[in-house]
Parts: C-alpha cells; sequence; structure tokens
C-alpha cells in the first residue's frame, strides 16, 4: 500500500510539472466519461430499473388488435375482459383500469379537476401495493348498481365524454343521473396537496363529477400506472374510483379497459399467449363482428411493452456516446504515446538503474489512474449538468424520466468506465514506454521504436476520424428529418391559441347546458383580443386517438367494408376558429346540431322506444376529411354521401356528409394516421380553445378565468395548454435526438481534429532536422506547407473513407426515426465528407504553417 501511495505521489508531482498535458487529458476525457454516464443515467432509469411493483417481470398488458382495421394497442370491451379472467388460466389474475379527468366540488375547497383512475377491486393486488391509510378496494367495492344507476357510476370512458346533445352523445336519449355512491382511495400525494394529510380522511366523501364518493383509504406514496404512451393512462392518479360493471352482461362492442396481467409462478408469456390466441379465435367464431374486424390479442411483458418506442432511440443514444468514450480514450492515448516519446531518457535512465519492465508499467498506469480518477471526478459533475438538458429536451413520452438521477447503479458505471478508460489509453502507452533501447537514447540518439509509435498514432487518428463520421452522418440525416418535420403542415394554425379543458358536472339537462355553452362562449368572446372561440372532445395533437366504425351507407351490407376512424365531436365554428380549409361542400352550422328530447328521469320503456324510434330518423350531417375522401369515395365527391356510424348503445346511426376538411394532424407529424369524421355537438365538457389576435394566448389565462367564474365559479379548469405546445409536442422525439447526436457528433469531431493537429505537430517536431534538410537543399515554404497538410489530408481521407463505409453500415438502425429521407441519403453522406475535409485542413493548418516558418539553421542544429 505504501509503494502505491508513492506512485500514486510520484504521478501526481510528474502531471502538476506537465499542466498544459495534463489539462488537455482530463477534459478529453471527462468529456466522454460526464456524456456516457448521463446518457446511461437515462437507460438506466427508463430501461433497466425495474418496473416500482411486487415482481414485476411477472406482470403483463394485454392488448386487442384489429389488424383488419390496422388498429393496435385497443382497449377490451366488457364482455371480452370476464372471458379472458375466466379461460386464460396461466394468470393469477387480471385487472382493469381506464383513466380519464373528473371535477372535485367540494364545497370546503376550491375545485379542481383531478386524475382519476376507474379500477376494478383486484388493481392494487395485482400491481402488489399496499395503502398507507384506510384500505384499498374490496370485491363489494365493485357490486353493480341498478341499471338506472350504473350509467352514472364510475365506468371506463365516461371521464371524457362530450357531455353534449345529440351527436355528442351518440344520438341517444339522455336522462339526468342520480347521484351514486362510490368508493374511492386517494394517491398519497393528493391526499398530501389537497387535504394536507388529515389522518381523519377515511370515511369522509366528496363530489366528484356527479357522484359522490366515499374514502376508504389512502395508498402508500409513488403508486403509479405505468403503460405505452400512446396508450394516453394518466401515470399517477390521483384519485382511484372502484369501478362498477356487471361483467356477465356487459358489451362486447364498447371497449374501454385497459387490462393488467400477474403470471402465475412458472408460467411463461410465450404459454400465456398461446391461451390468448385460443380466446381470440373463438371470440372471432363466436362473433362475426369480431371476425370482420380481425380480433386478435396480445400479451406484451409490461416493461418491455412501456418502453418499446424509446428503447430503439436510447440504445443508439448509448451506442453514440460510447463512440465519443472511444474517441476520447484514444485522443488521449495518444498524447500518452508522445508523452512517453519525450519522456524517453527518464525511462531509459530508470531502466539503466535497475527499473524492471513490470515497474515501468506500474508507473505509467499509476499515471493513467490518476488521469483517470480526476478526469472521471469531472466527468461525473458534466454528468449532472448532462441530466438537466436531457431533462429540458427529452419529450415528454419519455417515459420514467424523472427517475433520472446519479444513483449507486449510475457510480458504479462511472467507475467501470474509469476502469475501462485505463486500459484502453494506458495499457498500450505502458507497454511501448516500458520497453526503451536504453544504449541508444543515452548516447543522445532517437528511440528505433519512433517509427511504429508515429505509425500507432496515424492509425489511431484514422479511427477517431471514422468514429466521428459516423455520429456526423447520423446527426445529418436526423437534421435533415428535423426539418421535414418542422415542415409539415399539421392543417390547422397552432399560432395565438389558448385550449384548457372544462368539466361542468352541475349541468342537469340540455337546457342548462346550452345556457352555459352560450353564456361561456360570449364570456370568452368579450376578451379583448380573442377572435374565435371553439370546443371539442378532443383537440389536434393533444395525445388522444377517439375512434370508431363507419362504414359508407351503400355498403352497409357488408361487414368487411366496415373501416375504423378517427371521430371528434366539435363545435359549429370549430373549422373557422382552427384554420382548417374546407376543400369541398360547407363547415358545420349551429342548426346542424341535434336536439333530441329528453327523457324524464322515470322515463317508461315505451317511452325510450319512442324517442329511439324518431332519433333514428334524424340524418345528422358531419364533416369527413380529406383522407376519408380518398379511401372511400376515390372517384365520386363524397358531398351529399351517407355514411353509418357507431357513437352510442348498438345501433349504427346514419349521417350525410356537407363538407371535406384538410387533414388534421391528430396523433403524430409523422406516422401515417386514419381518416377523421366530425360530429357536430354543443360541447360543454371538453377541450376548449380561444384565438387571439396579437399571438399571446398565454397571457389570456386570468381572464378565461374570470370568464368562466363569471358563469359558474365551481367548474375548474384544467389542462391549460397553448396548441403549440402540442405541435411541439409531436417535434420533441426527432428533436431530442437530433440534439443528443449533434452533441456527441461535434464532441467526436473536434476531439478527431484535436488528435489530427496532436499527430501533426507530433510528426513536426520528430522531423524538424529532416525538414530543415529540404528546406536547405532549396524546399520552398510553400512545399513544406504542402508535404504536412498533404500527411494530415491522407489520415483525414482514410478515416473519413472506413467512417462512411461504417456509416453505410450502421445507419439502418436510424431507419424508423427518419423522416422524408432514406438512411443511405447520398446529399448527407457528401455533405458531411465535405464538411469534415474543411474541418480536417484547418486542423492540418496550424502544424503546417509551424513547419513552413521553420529556420533551416535552427532546425539543423536540433538535430
Amino acid at each position: 500500500m505504501s509503494m502505491l501511495a508513492k506512485e500514486i505521489g510520484f504521478a501526481a508531482r510528474s502531471l502538476r510539472k506537465n499542466p498544459g498535458f495534463a489539462f488537455t487529458a482530463i477534459v478529453t476525457l471527462a468529456l466522454g466519461i460526464g456524456a456516457s454516464t448521463a446518457i446511461f443515467s437515462v437507460v438506466n432509469a427508463v430501461l433497466l430499473r425495474p418496473l416500482p411493483y411486487k415482481d414485476p417481470e411477472r406482470l403483463a398488458i394485454v392488448w386487442d388488435d384489429l389488424r383488419n382495421r390496422n388498429v393496435t394497442n385497443f382497449p377490451f370491451s366488457g364482455g371480452d375482459f370476464r372471458d379472458l379472467r375466466q379461460q386464460v388460466t396461466l394468470f393469477q389474475a387480471f385487472a382493469g383500469v381506464a383513466t380519464g379527468r373528473q371535477a372535485i366540488t367540494d364545497e370546503a375547497s376550491k375545485p379542481e379537476m383531478v386524475k382519476v383512475a376507474f379500477a376494478t377491486t383486484n388493481i392494487f393486488s395485482v400491481l402488489g401495493v399496499n395503502p398507507a391509510l384506510g384500505r384499498g378496494f374490496i370485491e363489494s367495492d365493485g357490486e353493480p348498481q341498478p341499471v338506472a344507476q350504473a350509467q352514472s357510476a364510475a365506468q371506463p370512458g365516461n371521464a371524457q365524454a362530450p357531455a353534449g346533445g345529440g351527436a355528442g352523445q351518440g344520438g341517444q336519449p339522455q336522462a339526468a343521473p342520480p347521484r351514486v355512491p362510490i368508493i374511492v382511495v386517494l394517491s398519497h400525494g393528493f391526499w398530501q396537496r389537497r387535504y394536507g394529510g388529515d389522518s381523519t380522511i377515511v370515511g369522509k366523501t366528496i363530489t366528484m363529477g356527479r357522484n359522490v364518493g366515499q374514502i376508504v383509504g389512502v395508498l402508500e406514496p409513488n403508486v403509479e400506472l405505468h403503460f405505452p404512451p400512446k396508450a394516453n393512462v394518466e401515470r399517477m392518479p390521483d384519485v382511484w374510483s372502484a369501478m362498477r360493471i356487471n361483467f356477465d352482461s356487459a358489451s362486447r362492442i364498447d371497449h374501454g379497459i385497459r387490462v393488467i396481467g400477474r403470471l402465475k409462478d412458472g408460467a411463461t408469456f410465450a404459454a400465456a399467449q398461446a391461451q390468448v390466441d385460443r380466446l381470440a379465435a373463438d371470440l372471432r367464431e363466436r362473433f362475426p363482428i369480431k371476425n370482420t374486424a380481425g380480433l386478435y390479442m396480445r400479451v406484451e411483458p409490461m416493461k418491455l411493452d412501456v418502453v418499446r418506442t424509446v428503447q430503439r432511440p436510447l440504445t443508439l443514444l448509448l451506442g453514440s456516446v460510447g463512440f465519443v468514450l472511444l474517441i476520447a480514450c484514444a485522443n488521449v492515448a495518444n498524447l500518452l504515446l508522445v508523452r512517453a516519446s519525450a519522456r524517453e531518457r527518464e525511462l531509459a535512465v530508470r531502466s539503466a538503474l535497475g527499473g524492471s519492465r513490470m515497474i515501468l508499467v506500474r508507473q505509467m498506469l499509476t499515471e493513467s489512474l490518476v488521469l483517470a480518477s480526476i478526469s472521471t471526478a469531472v466527468g461525473l459533475i458534466l454528468a449532472q449538468f448532462g441530466i438537466d438538458l436531457l431533462a429540458a429536451v427529452a419529450p415528454a413520452t419519455l417515459p420514467r424520466l424523472d427517475g433520472v438521477s446519479l444513483d449507486p447503479t449510475v457510480f458504479a458505471f462511472a467507475i467501470g468506465l474509469t476502469l475501462l478508460s485505463i486500459i484502453i489509453f494506458g495499457l498500450v502507452p505502458a507497454l511501448r514506454a516500458s520497453r526503451p533501447n536504453v544504449a541508444d537514447i543515452l548516447r543522445g540518439g532517437r528511440a528505433a521504436s519512433q517509427f511504429g509509435g508515429a505509425a500507432l498514432r496515424a492509425s489511431v487518428v484514422v479511427a477517431e476520424v471514422a468514429l466521428s463520421i459516423v455520429l456526423l452522418v447520423g446527426s445529418g440525416l436526423m437534421m435533415r428529418s428535423f426539418v421535414a418535420v418542422a415542415r409539415t403542415d399539421p392543417g390547422f394554425d397552432a399560432r395565438g391559441m389558448l385550449s384548457f379543458t372544462v368539466q361542468n358536472t352541475r349541468i342537469r339537462g340540455a337546457e342548462e347546458r346550452d345556457a352555459f355553452v352560450r353564456q361561456f362562449r360570449e364570456r370568452l368572446s368579450a376578451i379583448p383580443g380573442v377572435t374565435g372561440v371553439t370546443a371539442a372532445g378532443n383537440l389536434p395533437l393533444d395525445g388522444n386517438d377517439p375512434n370508431g366504425r363507419y362504414v359508407p351507407e351503400e355498403q352497409a351490407g357488408d361487414e368487411k367494408a366496415f373501416r375504423q376512424a378517427q371521430i371528434f365531436f366539435v363545435q359549429p365554428g370549430y373549422f373557422e376558429v382552427m384554420k382548417t380549409r374546407i376543400v369541398a361542400g360547407r363547415a358545420l352550422q349551429e342548426q346542424d346540431v341535434p336536439s333530441p328530447p329528453q327523457l324524464p328521469p322515470n322515463a317508461t320503456p315505451q317511452q325510450i322506444q319512442a324517442v329511439q324510434a324518431a332519433l333514428q330518423q334524424l340524418v345528422i350531417p358531419v364533416v369527413v376529411d380529406e383522407f376519408l375522401v380518398r379511401k372511400v369515395y376515390p372517384n365520386a365527391p363524397a358531398v351529399g354521401k351517407r355514411i353509418l356510424a357507431r357513437l352510442g348503445g348498438t345501433q349504427m346511426t346514419p349521417f350525410e356528409i356537407v363538407g371535406v376538411a384538410r387533414h388534421q394532424r391528430h396523433t403524430s407529424l409523422t406516422a401515417d394516421e386514419r381518416e377523421a369524421i366530425y360530429f357536430p355537438s354543443s360541447i360543454a365538457n371538453g377541450r376548449w380553445a380561444v384565438r387571439s389576435s396579437d399571438d399571446r394566448s398565454a397571457t389570456l389565462l386570468p381572464q378565461v378565468r374570470a370568464a368562466l367564474a363569471s358563469v359558474d365559479p365551481m367548474v375548474p379548469i384544467a389542462e391549460v395548454t397553448p396548441i403549440a405546445d402540442f405541435v411541439d409536442k409531436a417535434i420533441a422525439p426527432t428533436r431530442f435526438a437530433l440534439i443528443m447526436l449533434g452533441i456527441f457528433a461535434v464532441i467526436a469531431a473536434i476531439l478527431a481534429s484535436v488528435g489530427l493537429y496532436g499527430v501533426l505537430a507530433s510528426a513536426v517536431r520528430q522531423r524538424t532536422a529532416e525538414i530543415g534538410v529540404r528546406m536547405a537543399f532549396g524546399a520552398s515554404s510553400r512545399s513544406i506547407l504542402v508535404l504536412v497538410v498533404g500527411q494530415g489530408m491522407r489520415l483525414s481521407a482514410a478515416g473519413v473513407v472506413l467512417g462512411l463505409v461504417g456509416a453505410l453500415a450502421l445507419t439502418g438502425v436510424l431507419r424508423t426515426m427518419l423522416v422524408g429521407v432514406t438512411a443511405t441519403d447520398p446529399l448527407t453522406f457528401v455533405l458531411i465528407a465535405m464538411l469534415f475535409a474543411l474541418v480536417a485542413v484547418l486542423a492540418c493548418w496550424v502544424p503546417a504553417r509551424r513547419a513552413a516558418g521553420l529556420d533551416p539553421n535552427v532546425a539543423l542544429r536540433d538535430e
């Protein structure tokens, strides 16, 4: 131990004598270690860390796929969920959940829109989480209510259902539902935030939506729901409500239940998938609609399913930053080789005095250890800055980002990088330096191995250039993709628009709803600078994907003709406010919103049947988008045609197309989307949007709150977001990959240029005498300049060629992330090669100028 301490002290003193070398080596290596650690911290939190459940490796998500309609990750219907529970025996249990937003309107507290999870009563046992106060759900909490009440009880899909009349509710008569007591459990965070951690909360009630909820417990901290981002499931619900559904009589065509399953001990996902396949085949055989839709089911390991969309990008970034680390290590190795050359006399003396090769190697590696240790400390500081940067630019769809930190696993990774770095950059220089030609060096000659060392340093530089070219090409491809995404027309004008969610649970009947909508629109329109007001069940790119099936009227008898479309309920004037062009026919108007009769609370079966019969005679106008026209009416005008769609109940309702709108991007700016149908509705509860004339929509929030309070102070506003943020969120994944790859590529290019400069500077120093002889025999400064630049450009050219070949082989992994450009785009490859050639010329110029400016007399005396 004392010997090691002495060698560490000697190494530290040696580095202090060469501060320029030490600073350059430490900064270079710290960049590589810091960047690698920052990216690994994300990979660790997102991909490697177990999900926060009991035995998470046994948890699965089960999906419906409607293959004939190109629909994946579809939720289950209640009837199919019952069969899943009964027939798939390799699972210990299945739990169902659906999430949404509901208004909490306790009179003692400020109204608030909260995130609600409607779940089967076994949800907590399946996940393996426990209450911190009170109890969780018990089976009786989910017992179905009488039919008249069950419509208003906690049901999946009710949380964000449009509250407008007519088409907004599927054209079905609606009676004001009674208030039904429901059983709820609070999240720990919500209990602390709204109720101040009140230990007497159990047994109290809250008003949630149109229901009164009885609080039976509070969960342990940080209970989460982990689903893929496109499932649009609230990750951290504020309130959990026991789902009340009679699964024995539940619908087979109303889909709204997300399914989580826990495998039995010893069961495999493959065996479970086989059982689920048999169930899906049975359902296709028993129900023709499921056969024509192409119903299949998938069992996905929960963790793999959650991270599937980000696994490839994060792995790509980890590989890219690995390239940066390799380049940094190569640079430091080059520095150590040059330093060993400068210390050859010292090493020869130590060898002549009896120092063995092992002692020399140990001393050199100790110096590398000191360098790597300091670099790691600096790198961890840089890594924290990198994590902050990642949090700022990462897309919202990146799961578990809030768990990214420098935890013990990340520290262990950084230490591992330190040891690996010592091996990569320290071992070869140490071995070469440990074999000095003692006799030649002590006589004043140069080591015979110099030429071998120069060749090694040149090879390292070629490798650095090749690795940096691969990163630069990847960055260039992502740059072109980002430009293509940014130029994508979303089909609407997001500038100057502010959106927010409203849920008024105090409305009773169509008259109250219409009065609220009219007054609220008037108050919003009166705000100075507001030029338009509209509302919809969902807005473009807001993260939701509402969809339903439809069929052209003339093909209604052909089950195979049914298609899946995105379904939107919008107020008249929606297209004008969104600035979406109507390309044929007209937009929706006030008179298009139907006003079906409302049933009394105790309507007789005869009254219900009479109203339903009357509703079937209504033909409600709708607007479709260009995608639907291209797919369904490619050779005929669509305006005037009729389609059938099911928006509620079991009946297909006829609608007449009165207009065709430009396609709005609703789920993605890059992926192919489904066609869309817009139904007129007097939306009260949903997403509202106001457009301002001065593009300062964010400043409107106080006036918007005041306008709502003037109509009803007990109605909360939530999810306040400029619509431009929806577009920005859609661009975020591409921008994230571009920024990260761009940073790594720039660092790699700088390090490769520094390495090239270092090799040429060392070569000029070692060839000083040769250059002096050339100049003494008449060589011009220009020829010396060309000689040195040519040497550097030959190294660069070799690296560029190898890098381009490597890029052709590796950039294929980017294929799924690229937009508007191929992974082998010739223009990108050529431009990157030209760009690095320019960088290489600049890196070669300084040592070349120094060589060209040498005085022959001085150069010859140096020999």
